[in-house]
């Protein structure tokens, strides 16, 4: 494992990174002998330092949970990221989407995903899809804009230690319970400026979106954590995220759950 001097060391750098909105070069190019353990531990500092300022943990969120972008990036399992308070965007009252500024991003992009809210507690190991749509109270559509501290230049240890290139997350105002429908079956129809940017269903997340949810808990057993009744549970993107730029607008139309939508100026 590196020292510890390495690991705080990146940390800062991510801190910075994301305070300035200045891209850092891949690390690995650095570190080339970087382990997972390495970058976990990595964002696990970035995390500490930002709850030490006051943020609070509200959920967790999945990335690389389609097959390709695994193939792509050489690794079997997804990466998991820690959801904060900070990243939750609201709707301002008397508007029917969100609202952000481009430039408190360095490379933003948008992916729709279906959003668990868990009921109960969900503690690994053994955690099957069975147990995680019995623990889940709600179900809800929701955006995630996802922003890479290194630019999008990323091998794995990058989106492990920039905790799974996690920014912000808009969710939905509707839902539905996992047990009145079949989460793999539900659609999702994402437009960027009124022009169709991708269509897929909810199978495309491991299969089923209640597996990356049970990954995820399975996963946080390893280090002796759990997810907790209340928390938010980002499961994923079925589709390749969508870049964006000032002036765009981007909404995700979901079966059953309704819509969602964010406006960059």
């Amino acid at each position: 494992m590196l020292d510890s001097g390495t690991l705080q060391d990146w940390a800062q750098r991510l801190l910075q990174a994301e305070a300035q909105r200045r891209p850092l070069q891949p690390m690995t190019d650095a570190l080339p002998q970087i382990t997972a353990e390495d970058a976990y531990a990595i964002q696990e500092i970035v995390i500490e330092e930002k709850l030490g300022l006051g943020a609070r943990v509200i959920g967790y969120k999945l990335a690389l949970t389609s097959q390709g972008t695994r193939n792509a990036l050489g690794v079997r399992e997804p990466v998991a990221g820690v959801l904060l308070d900070t990243a939750l965007v609201e709707v301002a009252e008397g508007r029917s989407h969100a609202v952000l500024s481009r430039g408190d991003f360095i490379a933003p992009q948008v992916e729709p995903e279906q959003a668990f809210i868990l009921g109960e507690d969900l503690a690994g190991p053994g955690v099957t899809v069975a147990q995680v749509l019995a623990a889940t109270r709600l179900v809800v559509p929701a955006l995630e804009i996802p922003d890479s501290r290194f630019n999008w230049q990323v091998r794995a240890p990058e989106m492990m230690a920039d905790n799974a290139a996690a920014s912000r997350i808009l969710l939905g105002g509707r839902g539905v319970s996992p047990l009145t429908a079949d989460l793999r079956l539900i659609g999702v129809v994402l437009e960027k400026n009124g022009q169709i940017a991708g269509t897929a269903a909810g199978a495309a997340v491991l299969g089923h979106p209640a597996a990356s949810v049970a990954w995820l808990a399975n996963h946080l057993a390893r280090s002796g954590r759990h997810l907790r009744a209340g928390q938010v549970i980002f499961t994923g993107s079925p589709m390749a995220a969508v870049p964006v730029e000032a002036g765009d607008v981007v909404r995700a139309t979901f079966d059953h759950l309704g819509a969602v939508e964010v406006r960059f100026e």
